[in-house]
């Protein structure tokens, strides 16, 4: 909760990783890839690899340069992560999460959080921008996690 940009950004993105991991922990499989909204895209499994994707997207391809492994199947379908998720066991999901953001740790190591990249042509994408879309699913995984069975907390 305290020192310079760098030791709180990072700090606070691996609260909010290890925060993911605490709400996809502990659950069958079946909980796992229940679905408590009128949407497919609103399991538990489903925004684990989602989570998975957006560090790999966000850190690695778009920071870093990295090829893009999901871009052809996310043309054909836009949201495939989450269907795919439906098909694999929440603890191998987990495990992908896992290697994941420790690969994308070593990539925002190598930068500086000031470091502009261009997104798209024209848009310019900090480190700092990344984060909040971790921020922002683990709120769905809270609400997931709680109507599947009850749990809340950090």
């Amino acid at each position: 909760m305290d020192g310079d940009e760098r030791t709180q950004l990072t700090g606070f993105l691996d609260f909010l990783r290890a925060s993911v991991e605490w709400k996809c922990s502990g659950l069958t499989d079946e909980q796992a890839r229940r679905v408590h909204l009128p949407s497919e895209l609103t399991t538990i499994s489903g925004l684990l690899c989602h989570l998975t994707l957006v560090e790999n997207y966000w850190f690695c391809v778009v920071l870093d340069g990295q090829p893009d492994e999901w871009a052809e199947r996310l043309e054909v379908d836009r949201d495939a992560e989450f269907r795919v998720a439906l098909e694999v066991p929440i603890e191998q999901l987990l495990a992908e999460y896992r290697a994941e953001t420790e690969r994308c740790r070593a990539v925002v190591a190598a930068r500086g959080f000031g470091d502009t990249v261009r997104y798209k042509g024209d848009r310019p994408l900090t480190v700092r921008w990344v984060i909040e879309e971790t921020a922002r699913h683990l709120g769905h995984l809270d609400l997931l996690r709680e109507l599947t069975d009850g749990l809340t907390g950090e």
